[in-house]
Protein backbone atom coordinates (compact mmCIF):
# COMPACT_ATOMS: atom_id res chain seq x y z
CA UNK A 1 0.00 0.00 0.00
CA UNK A 2 1.22 3.48 -1.18
CA UNK A 3 2.95 5.78 1.91
CA UNK A 4 0.20 8.12 0.57
CA UNK A 5 -2.72 5.88 0.48
CA UNK A 6 -4.54 8.23 3.28
CA UNK A 7 -3.99 11.57 1.52
CA UNK A 8 -4.79 10.21 -1.59
CA UNK A 9 -7.89 8.95 -0.28
CA UNK A 10 -8.70 11.83 1.63
CA UNK A 11 -8.36 13.71 -1.55
CA UNK A 12 -10.46 11.59 -3.91
CA UNK A 13 -13.16 11.27 -0.25
CA UNK A 14 -13.46 15.44 -0.92
CA UNK A 15 -13.85 14.90 -4.38
CA UNK A 16 -16.74 12.65 -4.15
CA UNK A 17 -18.56 14.58 -1.76
CA UNK A 18 -18.50 18.00 -3.19
CA UNK A 19 -20.81 15.98 -5.78
CA UNK A 20 -22.82 14.77 -3.15
CA UNK A 21 -23.34 18.21 -1.42
CA UNK A 22 -23.78 19.49 -5.02
CA UNK A 23 -26.29 17.08 -5.37
CA UNK A 24 -28.31 16.86 -1.96
CA UNK A 25 -31.25 14.95 -3.72
CA UNK A 26 -29.42 12.43 -3.64
CA UNK A 27 -29.05 11.94 0.06
CA UNK A 28 -32.47 13.50 0.25
CA UNK A 29 -34.25 10.91 -2.16
CA UNK A 30 -32.71 8.41 -0.51
CA UNK A 31 -34.16 9.52 3.33
CA UNK A 32 -37.53 10.56 1.93
CA UNK A 33 -39.11 6.61 0.83
CA UNK A 34 -37.90 5.29 3.89
CA UNK A 35 -39.59 8.17 6.13
CA UNK A 36 -42.62 7.73 3.78
CA UNK A 37 -42.79 3.97 4.83
CA UNK A 38 -42.41 4.74 8.14
CA UNK A 39 -45.43 7.36 8.20
CA UNK A 40 -47.50 4.71 6.00
CA UNK A 41 -46.98 1.64 8.51
CA UNK A 42 -46.75 4.33 12.02
CA UNK A 43 -49.98 5.75 11.30
CA UNK A 44 -52.05 3.62 8.90
CA UNK A 45 -51.16 -0.19 9.75
CA UNK A 46 -49.59 0.90 13.13
CA UNK A 47 -52.92 0.71 14.91
CA UNK A 48 -53.44 -3.30 13.28
CA UNK A 49 -50.12 -4.30 14.35
CA UNK A 50 -49.47 -6.34 17.48
CA UNK A 51 -45.77 -5.93 18.24
CA UNK A 52 -45.92 -5.73 22.03
CA UNK A 53 -44.84 -2.18 22.08
CA UNK A 54 -46.56 1.00 23.11
CA UNK A 55 -45.36 2.78 20.35
CA UNK A 56 -45.11 1.02 17.03
CA UNK A 57 -42.11 3.32 15.68
CA UNK A 58 -40.18 2.60 18.71
CA UNK A 59 -40.31 -1.00 17.29
CA UNK A 60 -40.31 0.04 13.41
CA UNK A 61 -36.90 2.79 13.13
CA UNK A 62 -34.40 -0.04 12.48
CA UNK A 63 -36.10 -2.09 10.12
CA UNK A 64 -36.45 1.44 8.46
CA UNK A 65 -32.34 2.73 8.90
CA UNK A 66 -31.66 -0.47 7.03
CA UNK A 67 -34.00 0.36 4.12
CA UNK A 68 -32.44 3.42 3.78
CA UNK A 69 -28.66 2.22 3.78
CA UNK A 70 -29.36 -0.50 1.20
CA UNK A 71 -31.33 2.39 -1.03
CA UNK A 72 -28.22 4.49 -0.26
CA UNK A 73 -25.59 2.28 -1.27
CA UNK A 74 -27.36 1.97 -4.95
CA UNK A 75 -25.93 5.35 -5.24
CA UNK A 76 -22.28 4.72 -4.73
CA UNK A 77 -22.78 1.48 -7.36
CA UNK A 78 -24.00 4.10 -9.74
CA UNK A 79 -20.87 6.81 -9.04
CA UNK A 80 -18.15 3.97 -9.63
CA UNK A 81 -20.06 3.14 -12.96
CA UNK A 82 -20.16 6.46 -13.85
CA UNK A 83 -16.57 6.84 -13.24
CA UNK A 84 -15.56 3.99 -15.61
CA UNK A 85 -17.39 5.02 -18.15
CA UNK A 86 -16.25 8.38 -18.17
CA UNK A 87 -12.95 7.83 -18.40
CA UNK A 88 -12.02 9.43 -15.00
CA UNK A 89 -10.40 5.83 -13.94
CA UNK A 90 -7.76 5.42 -16.48
CA UNK A 91 -6.93 9.58 -15.38
CA UNK A 92 -6.50 8.37 -11.89
CA UNK A 93 -4.48 5.21 -13.17
CA UNK A 94 -1.99 7.42 -14.77
CA UNK A 95 -1.32 9.17 -11.97
CA UNK A 96 1.04 8.73 -8.93
CA UNK A 97 -1.80 7.73 -6.20
CA UNK A 98 -2.39 4.62 -4.69
CA UNK A 99 -4.60 2.50 -6.45
CA UNK A 100 -6.81 0.93 -3.86
CA UNK A 101 -7.44 4.68 -2.92
CA UNK A 102 -9.86 5.17 -5.55
CA UNK A 103 -12.47 2.58 -4.09
CA UNK A 104 -11.95 3.52 -0.70
CA UNK A 105 -13.18 7.03 -1.51
CA UNK A 106 -16.88 5.98 -2.68
CA UNK A 107 -16.34 3.55 -0.11
CA UNK A 108 -16.06 6.30 2.25
CA UNK A 109 -18.61 8.95 0.73
CA UNK A 110 -20.86 5.98 1.06
CA UNK A 111 -20.73 5.49 4.39
CA UNK A 112 -21.01 9.46 5.14
CA UNK A 113 -23.88 9.70 2.74
CA UNK A 114 -25.89 7.14 4.42
CA UNK A 115 -24.79 8.44 7.88
CA UNK A 116 -26.79 12.06 6.89
CA UNK A 117 -29.86 10.22 5.30
CA UNK A 118 -30.01 7.75 9.05
CA UNK A 119 -29.79 10.97 10.94
CA UNK A 120 -32.68 12.41 9.12
CA UNK A 121 -34.78 9.63 9.36
CA UNK A 122 -34.20 9.47 13.28
CA UNK A 123 -34.53 13.07 13.66
CA UNK A 124 -37.91 12.63 11.56
CA UNK A 125 -39.13 9.52 14.09
CA UNK A 126 -38.61 11.78 17.09
CA UNK A 127 -41.00 14.18 15.63
CA UNK A 128 -43.21 10.97 15.58
CA UNK A 129 -42.71 9.93 19.06
CA UNK A 130 -40.14 7.66 19.14
CA UNK A 131 -38.25 7.85 22.35
CA UNK A 132 -35.66 5.91 23.72
CA UNK A 133 -34.20 4.82 26.94
CA UNK A 134 -30.45 4.00 25.53
CA UNK A 135 -27.50 5.43 27.19
CA UNK A 136 -24.64 6.82 24.77
CA UNK A 137 -22.65 3.46 24.94
CA UNK A 138 -26.30 1.95 23.51
CA UNK A 139 -25.86 4.73 21.08
CA UNK A 140 -22.33 4.14 20.06
CA UNK A 141 -23.28 0.67 19.82
CA UNK A 142 -26.57 1.02 17.42
CA UNK A 143 -24.06 3.50 15.20
CA UNK A 144 -21.36 0.97 15.09
CA UNK A 145 -23.54 -2.02 13.92
CA UNK A 146 -24.98 0.35 11.24
CA UNK A 147 -21.87 1.33 9.93
CA UNK A 148 -20.81 -2.14 9.72
CA UNK A 149 -23.83 -2.89 7.76
CA UNK A 150 -23.18 0.10 5.41
CA UNK A 151 -19.78 -1.33 5.02
CA UNK A 152 -21.16 -4.66 3.77
CA UNK A 153 -23.14 -3.25 1.57
CA UNK A 154 -21.34 -0.77 0.23
CA UNK A 155 -18.09 -3.75 -0.80
CA UNK A 156 -21.02 -5.04 -2.47
CA UNK A 157 -22.04 -2.52 -4.17
CA UNK A 158 -18.29 -1.67 -5.93
CA UNK A 159 -18.44 -4.87 -7.25
CA UNK A 160 -21.64 -4.11 -8.93
CA UNK A 161 -20.37 -0.47 -10.06
CA UNK A 162 -17.39 -2.13 -11.06
CA UNK A 163 -18.84 -5.62 -13.33
CA UNK A 164 -22.24 -3.85 -14.45
CA UNK A 165 -22.72 -3.08 -18.59
CA UNK A 166 -25.35 -0.14 -17.26
CA UNK A 167 -26.45 2.64 -15.04
CA UNK A 168 -29.63 0.18 -14.68
CA UNK A 169 -27.84 -2.55 -14.09
CA UNK A 170 -25.44 -1.20 -11.51
CA UNK A 171 -28.09 -0.20 -8.82
CA UNK A 172 -30.54 -2.62 -9.77
CA UNK A 173 -28.61 -5.41 -7.47
CA UNK A 174 -30.01 -3.30 -4.38
CA UNK A 175 -33.66 -4.07 -4.82
CA UNK A 176 -33.46 -7.23 -3.09
CA UNK A 177 -31.49 -5.87 -0.80
CA UNK A 178 -34.30 -2.97 0.31
CA UNK A 179 -36.98 -5.90 0.43
CA UNK A 180 -35.13 -7.99 2.74
CA UNK A 181 -36.16 -6.34 5.83
CA UNK A 182 -40.03 -6.62 4.77
CA UNK A 183 -39.33 -10.53 5.13
CA UNK A 184 -37.71 -9.92 8.67
CA UNK A 185 -38.95 -8.70 12.19
CA UNK A 186 -38.75 -5.38 10.91
CA UNK A 187 -42.11 -4.82 10.72
CA UNK A 188 -43.68 -7.29 12.95
CA UNK A 189 -42.68 -9.99 15.28
CA UNK A 190 -41.53 -13.17 13.55
CA UNK A 191 -43.63 -15.32 15.26
CA UNK A 192 -46.47 -14.30 13.46
CA UNK A 193 -45.27 -15.16 9.75
CA UNK A 194 -46.27 -19.02 8.77
CA UNK A 195 -43.80 -21.56 9.05
CA UNK A 196 -41.70 -21.64 5.98
CA UNK A 197 -41.48 -17.40 5.92
CA UNK A 198 -40.69 -17.26 9.50
CA UNK A 199 -37.76 -19.60 8.96
CA UNK A 200 -36.49 -17.78 6.30
CA UNK A 201 -37.09 -14.54 8.30
CA UNK A 202 -35.08 -15.87 11.76
CA UNK A 203 -32.01 -16.87 9.72
CA UNK A 204 -31.60 -14.12 7.62
CA UNK A 205 -29.08 -11.30 8.35
CA UNK A 206 -31.84 -8.62 8.76
CA UNK A 207 -33.28 -9.91 11.78
CA UNK A 208 -30.62 -10.25 13.74
CA UNK A 209 -29.59 -6.62 13.12
CA UNK A 210 -33.09 -5.27 13.60
CA UNK A 211 -33.25 -7.43 17.02
CA UNK A 212 -29.99 -6.12 18.47
CA UNK A 213 -30.93 -2.45 17.63
CA UNK A 214 -34.44 -2.33 18.84
CA UNK A 215 -32.86 -4.51 22.47
CA UNK A 216 -30.00 -1.31 22.20
CA UNK A 217 -33.06 1.55 22.00
CA UNK A 218 -35.33 -0.76 24.51
CA UNK A 219 -32.49 -0.57 27.06
CA UNK A 220 -32.76 -4.72 27.37
CA UNK A 221 -29.76 -7.15 27.61
CA UNK A 222 -28.51 -8.28 23.83
CA UNK A 223 -28.26 -11.48 24.13
CA UNK A 224 -26.83 -13.35 21.21
CA UNK A 225 -28.29 -11.77 18.42
CA UNK A 226 -25.57 -9.14 18.32
CA UNK A 227 -23.21 -11.95 17.82
CA UNK A 228 -25.16 -13.19 14.77
CA UNK A 229 -25.36 -10.03 13.90
CA UNK A 230 -21.77 -9.18 13.65
CA UNK A 231 -21.09 -12.11 12.38
CA UNK A 232 -23.09 -11.76 8.68
CA UNK A 233 -21.68 -8.03 8.29
CA UNK A 234 -18.47 -8.90 9.26
CA UNK A 235 -18.89 -12.31 6.77
CA UNK A 236 -20.25 -10.09 4.25
CA UNK A 237 -17.84 -7.47 4.46
CA UNK A 238 -14.26 -9.82 3.88
CA UNK A 239 -16.27 -11.53 0.84
CA UNK A 240 -17.40 -8.54 -0.56
CA UNK A 241 -14.27 -6.84 -0.11
CA UNK A 242 -12.12 -9.75 -1.39
CA UNK A 243 -14.17 -10.30 -4.61
CA UNK A 244 -14.28 -6.72 -5.23
CA UNK A 245 -11.03 -6.23 -5.30
CA UNK A 246 -10.37 -9.16 -7.33
CA UNK A 247 -12.82 -7.36 -9.97
CA UNK A 248 -10.81 -4.16 -9.85
CA UNK A 249 -7.54 -5.89 -10.15
CA UNK A 250 -9.01 -7.20 -13.32
CA UNK A 251 -10.41 -4.08 -14.66
CA UNK A 252 -6.98 -2.15 -13.95
CA UNK A 253 -4.92 -4.78 -15.13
Amino acid sequence: MSQHFFADTSVLLGRSMRHIFRSVDTIITTAITPIALMLLFVYVFGGAIKTGTENYVNYLLPGIMLIAIASGIAYTAVRLFTDMKSGIFERFQSMPIARSSVLWAHVLTSLVANGISVLIIVLVALLMGFRTSASVLDWLAVAGILALFTLALTWLAIIAGLTAKSVDGASGFSYPLIFLPFISSAFVPTETMPTPVRVFAENQPVTSIVNTIQDLFAGRPIGGSIWIALAWCLGILVLAYIFAMISYRRKIS
